[in-house]
C-alpha cells in the first residue's frame, strides 16, 4: 500500500485537462500530481486508517452543518492548487464565500482553489518526507491551517502560513482557531 511517484517531465508534459482526463478514465486509481509535475499513484488505505478518516470527516461534517460556514471535502476530492500540484487531502474545508466564487464547471472538476484547511492522516505506509512536501505544497498555495496527524506516534504537526511547524505530542484535542471557528477535534477517536 505504498504510493508511487513517476517523473514524467521532461519526457511528457501533462496539461491540467490531460491530468483530469487520466483520472476520469482510470476511476479505480487515485492520482495526485506534485507541484513539480510528478505523477503520484496513491495506494488505498488499510482498514484502521480508513476508519480514522471516516470518524474525523464525520466530525467536520457535523460541525459544518451547524456552523454553515463552508464546504467539507473527503479524500476523494482533488484540488488544483494555485501554486502548482493537484492534491487530495484526507479532509479539506473551504469557506463558503470563496467556494461560491468558483464557476459551476470549476466546482465539478478539480476545483482550482486552495482549501482554507487541510488534514492529512499519516498511514503506516506513507513516506513522512513526501507527506511533509505535500504539506508544504498546501502552504505554498496559501492553505491557512493544516494538520498532519501521526496516529502511531501520537503526534500532530500544525501548519500555518508564515509560521514554523508546531509539533504537539499526544494532544487530546485540536482547535480550528480562526479558520474553523468553534471547531474542536477530539483525538480519542484516533488514539
Amino acid at each position: 500500500m505504498t504510493a508511487f511517484t513517476i517523473s514524467l517531465e521532461p519526457v511528457i508534459h501533462m496539461s491540467d485537462e490531460q491530468f483530469y482526463q487520466l483520472c476520469r478514465v482510470n476511476p479505480d486509481v487515485k492520482f495526485e500530481r506534485s507541484a513539480t509535475g510528478e505523477l503520484v499513484v496513491m495506494a488505498p488505505t488499510g482498514g484502521e486508517t480508513g476508519s480514522y478518516n471516516s470518524e474525523i470527516n464525520a466530525d467536520f461534517v457535523i460541525w459544518n452543518r451547524q456552523a454553515q460556514l463552508g464546504k467539507v471535502f473527503d479524500s476523494s476530492t482533488c484540488f488544483k492548487l494555485p501554486k502548482g500540484g493537484d492534491r487530495s487531502p484526507d479532509v479539506a474545508w473551504i469557506a463558503l464565500e470563496r467556494w461560491n466564487k468558483l464557476s459551476r464547471e470549476q466546482q465539478r472538476k478539480f476545483p482550482p482553489i486552495a482549501p482554507d484547511f487541510v488534514l492529512e492522516l499519516l498511514s503506516p505506509t506513507d513516506n513522512l518526507e513526501k507527506t511533509h512536501a505535500k504539506m508544504q505544497d498546501y502552504l505554498n498555495s496559501d492553505v491557512r491551517l493544516g494538520w498532519l496527524i501521526d496516529a502511531d506516534n501520537r503526534i500532530v504537526e500544525v501548519y500555518r502560513i508564515n509560521q514554523p511547524v508546531e509539533v504537539l505530542k499526544e494532544p487530546k484535542q485540536l482547535y480550528g482557531e480562526n479558520v474553523l471557528p468553534g471547531f474542536v477535534l477530539d483525538l480519542n477517536s484516533v488514539w
